[in-house]
């Protein structure tokens, strides 16, 4: 099916790692192929993967230059050859996890007659070409910003309580690193009913945010030291589950020797490449144990319509999780702001 060309497309491009993006208006491909869908985006998140993928924290990118962004809402314009899952004029969801549906080629865009690369979804464009198991259909009413963070934020930090960690009522949990996932780890510990709730950063105003998501106790670990108020916080009993948003192995490290007998460390955030974490392996022989979280291994088409029916008895937050809203055209201002620490929550892109 050919694309309409008379849709003007502006996209974010990373040309080089460690470089500021290039917004660019930019030339899409003559047609959607099988099991490809064009989506006029309305919202889009940034998350930490976006960080890393500019900073080359997984080493070289061998897909330069490309399109980036994996959360977002919008509303399908056209389908391609195969498409079932949605239809013209739904409203989507956006993910990174494969949902139902065709997982269709990646597309290509062009600058000038030179191609520019992009995966099964982007998000920091004012349209993109979506994989169909990449889009999950929502009903029109729901809002574009909660939409945007279904994509990751919310799926990810629900999916690490319920699918990776598996928590009980009153079982402890430390959660390192409060930003947008973080919170939604700290929510849904509370809504299960785990004790204490422990928060910690090094940003005073994410931390402060995390009360309102169900934090019990808050440490800043620039001012405290985490192990000892921990140990004073649990009486030394060590933590049933503690999850690392950070990726750096002294942290890992850190939550490691902070467990119980029985604890689960999950590993969220994920390191840079070549680091590796020291620690003493016996006590996973005898109940401890170490999880690498895939985006909460997470499933959108199960997953979203649970989340937005917890929203609409009005038991999930999402407005407080939202602190800042950038343009397409200011997305640096955006990225240097998530890096600083001076955003406490997630940080929109309106398209």
């Amino acid at each position: 099916m050919k694309i309409n060309k008379n849709i003007q497309l502006k996209a974010a491009i990373l040309f080089e790692q460690r470089k500021p993006l290039i917004v660019e208006n930019l030339e899409f491909p003559d047609n959607l192929e099988i099991g490809q869908v064009l989506v006029k985006i309305h919202s889009s998140g940034i998350c930490g993967s976006q960080i890393g993928e500019i900073e080359g924290v997984k080493g070289k990118d061998s897909y330069l230059p490309h399109l980036m962004g994996h959360e977002g809402s919008g509303t399908v314009l056209q389908i391609g050859p195969g498409v079932k899952t949605v239809n013209i004029g739904d409203k989507v969801v956006m993910h990174w996890k494969k949902g139902e549906g065709i997982e269709s080629k990646t597309p290509h865009y062009f600058l000038n007659g030179k191609k520019i690369n992009a995966g099964w979804v982007t998000t920091f464009n004012s349209h993109a070409v979506i994989s169909e198991n990449r889009c999950t259909k929502v009903s029109k009413a729901t809002n574009n910003d909660l939409a945007a963070l279904l994509g990751c934020a919310i799926t990810t930090g629900f999916g690490v309580i319920e699918n990776n960690a598996k928590i009980k009522m009153g079982e402890s949990i430390v959660v390192l690193g409060a930003g947008g996932v973080g919170l939604n780890i700290i929510q849904a510990a509370a809504m299960h009913s785990a004790w204490p709730i422990i928060a910690v950063d090094i940003y005073e105003n994410k931390l402060n945010l995390s009360r309102k998501f169900g934090a019990t106790h808050l440490i800043n670990s620039k001012k405290e030291d985490v192990k000892e108020k921990i140990n004073f916080i649990l009486n030394n009993k060590g933590t049933d589950v503690f999850v690392d948003n950070t990726g750096l192995p002294h942290l890992i490290e850190l939550g490691y020797s902070l467990l119980n007998k029985e604890g689960r460390l999950i590993l969220v955030g994920v390191p840079k490449v070549g680091s590796n974490i020291n620690i003493f392996s016996l006590p996973l022989h005898f109940g401890k144990t170490i999880l690498g979280s895939h985006g909460g291994d997470s499933n959108p088409e199960k997953d979203i319509s649970r989340y937005l029916n917890l929203f609409n008895e009005g038991h999930l937050n999402y407005k407080d999780l939202i602190s800042k809203k950038f343009k397409l055209d200011d997305i640096n201002e955006a990225i240097k702001s998530f890096k600083d620490g001076s955003t406490a929550g997630r940080i929109l892109i309106e398209l």
